[in-house]
């Protein structure tokens, strides 16, 4: 049994053995069926409110099993580094929170009630759980098309300027977020929009072979010329893709700019 999995049963276990604990749920790679040796655990533990300021999170943890790291990370979430570098995300909310559930809905598509289901005491669980259900958002839509064409010129833009600047170091950090957007872009091309707002995952199962190459050609290190490269062949690409979806949704950007945007780079 893979030890991902054996931490679920830890957490299963001590969930309907803890008075403070009301409800539990879990998400991410093992209630989809994509878990492997590598996937992190991804819950969200509910605490009865009167018991919800004493509850001390880093011990419920660290009771699971050996841990060398626990820390709340930017996003609030705590994590958790178990002994075997495999990681854990824990939201402990209190039991007046449970309606949250509900707000993941427009992030995916979720699995049935069934694979999410941890513990429940207060019989509202299910109901929150099969809300998820279901077909996610429509991700090939007008809205998102622009989003992704926007954001492309926004980025790749203030990329070049400061590449042009000689901030390498910048202008790469720049570069990995006109990759999103370029990915987004070629994700509704290809009609492979599950994983939209973790663009990166399973690229290399999900993009067609073609596809894969292409975004092979906007990565760089911190060379100068190779940056330049990236930075042209992400707008090569951006022009394709342009014409692949310019006859199903309306893009704002013009091919206009997109021509003034090669005399910026080639200057």
């Amino acid at each position: 049994m893979l030890f991902q999995q054996e931490l679920i049963n830890r957490v299963t276990k001590n969930c309907n053995k803890d008075l403070y604990i009301v409800s539990a749920m879990m998400y991410g790679s093992f209630t989809t069926g994509e878990g492997d040796i590598y996937s992190d655990v991804e819950f969200y533990i509910f605490i009865k409110d009167s018991f919800f300021k004493e509850f001390d999170s880093n011990e419920w943890i660290s009771n699971l099993c050996a841990t060398d790291l626990i820390y709340f990370n930017e996003y609030g979430t705590q994590v958790a580094i178990f002994g075997n570098l495999i990681r854990g995300e824990f939201h402990f909310l209190p039991q007046s929170r449970m309606n949250v559930i509900k707000e993941f809905k427009p992030t995916g598509v979720f699995p049935n009630a069934e694979k999410m289901f941890i513990y429940d005491s207060t019989n509202q669980l299910y109901a929150l759980l099969d809300y998820l259900s279901g077909e996610g958002p429509d991700r090939k839509t007008n809205e998102n098309v622009n989003s992704s064409f926007n954001g492309f010129v926004n980025y790749w833009i203030f990329g070049v300027n400061v590449l042009k600047r000689g901030e390498y170091a910048r202008s790469l950090e720049i570069l990995s977020h006109v990759q999103k957007q370029v990915l987004q872009a070629i994700r509704i091309k290809d009609d492979s929009v599950e994983h939209w707002l973790n663009s990166t995952k399973n690229l290399e199962s999900d993009l067609k072979k073609s596809s894969y190459e292409s975004y092979k050609s906007i990565t760089a290190n911190l060379e100068q010329t190779n940056l330049a490269k990236a930075y042209y062949n992400a707008l090569v690409l951006m022009e394709k893709l342009y014409f692949n979806v310019s006859s199903s949704y309306e893009i704002d950007v013009s091919r206009k700019l997109l021509a003034k945007m090669y005399t910026h780079i080639n200057e």
